[in-house]
């Protein structure tokens, strides 16, 4: 029988309709869909093409010249921003109608000169150079006043909204802090107040005890499939300590949550493929890092299916995958070793 969960943050309801459950393999719509060439002489991201990109806003390089070869990470801004680094943050009326100054940033963040690589893929030391670059980058857009909310996603595969074939994440900072993490904040603080304890230390605990949701357990970090996940294989990864802002997050995390990436990422193209999907990291406004009843965390939603009316007309998924199902398939999965 279907069953209506609530996720505990935020309240949103979910349903899991387990009458409707796809097998790993009929999601797998993009099989071996990585490149067989590790560069191109047309993307803008791959070595050698550093003139097609804005100049360089941090990057970590093993020799070379700024905006050349050499490179292992690269960040630079987008060359069609959502919002503007220049301008004063201005707040206006037109009517009903309330109006802020588009001030912000948008940058690019190149993971790696390979262009057909994955995180499955990828050495764990470039994958930790990948995530020391994020919290670089993010500490120098929090000295901005005007900013508020800095978010890091990445969208892998032309279904889930890349543009660009060459792996890369994008990070925007805005000068509002964004109504959804608002909410998840509320949600967070709200079961504070009642219980005296963080939402996501106590959903760790919970699963520990539970023992079916747990895709991976180490030391600093744990991976699951959330109770109340709302499509098929989300995944979230949380670190063990309590922690409000990724900034905040130290070298032996950093260094661990690179295996985590490694293994998680591995695990998912091995079931599903290689499949797109949408990855965000949830984590504290800029001018209130220090909170007791909020816990970064990244989310990770494979795009195996369309938000359609039904989800738009009334806030529900339905997911037709269980997520006890879809932690067992992810723990039982083998992984192929290689790096690039």
């Amino acid at each position: 029988m279907p069953e209506l969960r609530k996720d505990p943050v935020i309240g949103r309801w979910i349903i899991i309709s387990t009458e409707r459950q796809k097998r790993p393999h009929d999601f797998s719509i993009n099989h071996n869909n990585i490149p067989v060439n590790d560069f191109r002489s047309d993307c803008p991201f791959c070595p050698g093409n550093e003139k097609m990109t804005p100049p360089e806003v941090l990057a970590y390089r093993d020799d070379g010249e700024k905006d050349g070869r050499g490179w292992r990470i690269r960040i630079v801004s987008n060359k069609y921003p959502a919002l503007d680094t220049d301008g004063e943050l201005k707040k206006r009326g037109m009517g009903i109608y309330d109006i802020i100054n588009g001030v912000g940033a948008h940058d690019v963040v190149i993971e790696t000169p390979v262009h057909n690589a994955t995180f499955g893929v990828l050495d764990r030391e470039q994958i930790e150079s990948y995530l020391w670059a994020l919290r670089e980058r993010m500490v120098a857009l929090m000295n901005d006043s005007r900013l508020q909310y800095i978010i890091v996603f990445k969208n892998h595969g032309s279904v889930a909204g890349a543009t660009l074939e060459h792996p890369h994440s994008q990070i925007i900072a805005l000068p509002i802090v964004p109504k959804r993490v608002q909410e998840e904040i509320a949600g967070c603080r709200t079961y504070y107040e009642m219980k005296e304890r963080c939402i996501f230390c106590d959903i760790m605990n919970q699963e520990e005890f539970d023992n079916r949701r747990i895709v991976l357990d180490t030391e600093r970090f744990m991976v699951i499939t959330p109770f109340a996940s709302r499509l098929p294989y989300e995944l979230w990864i949380i670190p063990k300590r309590h922690i409000a802002s990724f900034p905040d997050t130290d070298l032996d995390e950093i260094k661990e949550l690179s295996s985590i990436f490694k293994e998680t990422f591995g695990r998912l193209e091995a079931v599903l493929q290689n499949p797109p999907y949408n990855m965000m990291l949830h984590t504290a406004p800029c001018q209130t890092k220090k909170l007791p009843y909020y816990h970064w965390h990244i989310e990770l939603i494979p795009k195996l299916g369309n938000v359609a009316g039904f989800e738009w007309g009334t806030g529900f998924y339905i997911n037709p995958v269980s997520p006890e199902d879809a932690a067992e398939h992810l723990r039982s999965a083998t992984i192929k070793v290689r790096c690039i």
